[in-house]
């Protein structure tokens, strides 16, 4: 962690990413500190890029996107081309919420959010598959959801 965050600063982000709608008054409010104060910080953090963006988070289900895969997917060639051409590929994908590159046996694990298993399927034989330098593609159906969070453990850098 970098050495110009204090613990009111991750005071402000704990805040922030349980609820990014409150107003400077609000959330000087709930740190201790005066609005103006507050306000100067919240800007730094965003300069800083400790804060990317503010967003809305949506309930998948109730948009009707009841299915999450995680795929694992090995690339059949490794060259630094390959490698880009795919995960450009991957980004402009919007069934795919997020990509990671892996060590061990595969080479990258999306999590691919879909309205149900037939759009999942198709998803894959239309997209997926059809990418060059794809060598083999393993998904895993999330079943239940336990737990999904965006919010980091900032507690654990306050102690």
């Amino acid at each position: 962690m970098q050495d110009s965050i204090s613990s009111i600063d991750l005071k402000i982000l704990k805040q922030l990413q349980d609820d990014c709608s409150l107003t400077a008054a609000q959330l000087a409010d709930r740190i201790g500190l005066s609005q103006s104060p507050c306000w100067r910080r919240v800007n730094r953090l965003e300069q800083e890029g400790f804060i990317h963006k503010r967003v809305a988070l949506l309930d998948a289900e109730k948009l009707g996107m009841d299915v999450v895969v995680f795929c694992t997917v090995n690339l059949s060639v490794h060259g630094r081309q390959s490698l880009e051409e795919f995960e450009e590929a991957v980004r402009r994908l919007p069934e795919v919420t997020e990509c990671y590159t892996m060590t061990g046996t595969m080479d990258y694990m999306l999590k691919i959010v879909t309205r149900d298993i037939r759009h999942y399927e198709q998803f894959v034989r239309t997209f997926l598959s059809q990418m060059p330098g794809i060598q083999e593609i393993h998904s895993n159906v999330a079943v239940t959801t336990i737990k999904n969070t965006t919010a980091l453990p900032l507690d654990t850098q306050l102690d």
